[in-house]
């Protein structure tokens, strides 16, 4: 399993659902579990982005039909990174 980072900016049609429905997060995230992704952090932050998410998820593929499946509904853009945790970065470089 992977990690990835994501960062998420809602559009006006988001944060008008976020407000009349602010369970719909989590709603979200069970969406998610189905399509093979793990929530394992999620945040609320200010600045530029709403929302700072730590996933998990098989590959980059599985990772990729969420992005378009997020993004085609119009409430969100992403900025996903992959993550790879220090330890295993450390072993790698030896």
């Amino acid at each position: 399993m992977a990690y990835y980072v994501v960062l998420t900016t809602l559009t006006d049609e988001g944060r008008k659902t976020i407000k009349e429905n602010p369970q719909r997060i989590l709603e979200v995230n069970k969406e998610l579990e189905k399509m093979g992704i793990k929530v394992k952090e999620q945040y609320a932050v200010l600045g530029p982005y709403d929302f700072v998410n730590i996933v998990e998820a098989q590959d980059n593929e599985a990772v990729m039909k969420m992005s378009v499946e997020l993004g085609s509904r119009g409430t969100v853009h992403l900025l996903t990174l992959a993550a790879i945790p220090v330890s295993e970065f450390v072993e790698k470089l030896k």
